[in-house]
């Protein structure tokens, strides 16, 4: 018998229910002919965004509400560059997200009950806000001349940057109530690792199931259990959810070569997308479910790496955010 995974209260790396697995609920796509859809978030309530692009490369925001309707294209009003990105959304329908402008810069925004607020953090070249959390704090990566580009935390106003040790470059990319962080970096030799972040700053890396040749981390619940992707030495791109301190779910979507989780809420509902034959995308909703028996596996413990207070990179690979 499979049931929906009541999920308990875990602190950073506690202890895992002994069979859970993920489960496909069902597809969806925004509205309009050959569109791809990349859902990236969703709260507590089911409420889903994300963004789509058509044929001809313009990328807009959405939300899918939770009767299944759309919104119609989120465009920041400053966006020159025909390039507008979702990334969170909280249990306030507050969105966050980044757009580009005529010359390729990113600028982080917030949107709320319809207007958008820009935020961009001081000093930096670009901005991307990547991850919200239920009190609205926020969390994602800037780059500052040099070029250097850091993950960083807004809590209650106060702006703090950091990296992992020895990273080329660190992303922040989702943000819990706890004000836990899960994201991803790339070490010296370019190859990309998941990490967390505890909330006085402590540092667990790498995120790495067996087999992965590089692990990407794009959301966190208040359980600290994370999604995302790890691709593995035949190029395929498999979904991640890593629940600590070791155990590893993978989710393929059925005949496709490329399927990544985005977001997960309280729930353990997770949205994603597919890529299919053709090249489009499509969202894909699922869900944790306790089973029989365990379909994780182990891999890679994250080990505690240093505090925030470590000196940041004075020089840095700069990336666009993985999707």
């Amino acid at each position: 018998m499979i049931a929906l995974l009541a999920l308990p209260v875990l602190g950073a790396f506690a202890g895992t229910p002994a069979g859970f697995s993920v489960q496909l609920v069902r597809t969806f796509d925004y509205p309009g002919s050959g569109n791809s859809t990349e859902p990236q978030g969703i709260s507590d309530s089911r409420a889903i965004v994300g963004d789509f692009f058509n044929l001809s490369g313009v990328v807009r925001g959405f939300i899918r509400f939770t009767n299944g309707n759309f919104s119609a294209p989120l465009v920041d009003p400053n966006d020159t560059g025909s390039f507008t990105l979702c990334r969170g959304i909280n249990n306030s329908r507050v969105i966050c997200g980044f757009y580009d402008d005529a010359l390729g810069n990113s600028h982080g925004f917030l949107l709320s009950g319809g207007t958008f607020y820009n935020k961009d953090i001081p000093g930096s070249t670009s901005t991307l806000i990547l991850g919200i959390n239920n009190t609205g704090n926020w969390c994602g990566s800037d780059t500052k001349p040099g070029p250097v580009q850091v993950a960083f935390l807004n809590l209650d106003g106060i702006i703090t940057e950091f990296a992992v040790p020895g990273a080329s470059y660190s992303l922040a990319y989702g943000i819990n109530s706890s004000n836990e962080v899960g994201g991803y970096f790339a070490d010296v030799n370019g190859v990309v690792h998941g990490y967390f972040r505890e909330s006085d700053g402590e540092i667990f890396a790498p995120i790495d199931p067996a087999g992965s040749t590089g692990t990407v981390i794009f959301g966190i619940n208040d359980s600290d259990w994370m999604v995302g992707r790890y691709d593995d030495s035949f190029g395929l791109t498999h979904g991640l959810l890593f629940i600590p301190p070791n155990r590893y779910v993978t989710y393929d979507f059925p005949g496709s070569t490329f399927t990544s989780l985005n977001g997960i809420n309280q729930a353990g509902e997770i949205v994603g997308r597919y890529l299919d034959d053709g090249g489009i995308e499509h969202g894909i909703i699922l869900r944790v479910v306790s089973t029989a028996a365990d379909q994780s596996t182990q891999g890679v413990t994250p080990q505690r790496q240093s505090s925030q207070a470590g000196s940041l990179p004075s020089r840095s690979q700069v990336v666009e955010p993985a999707f």
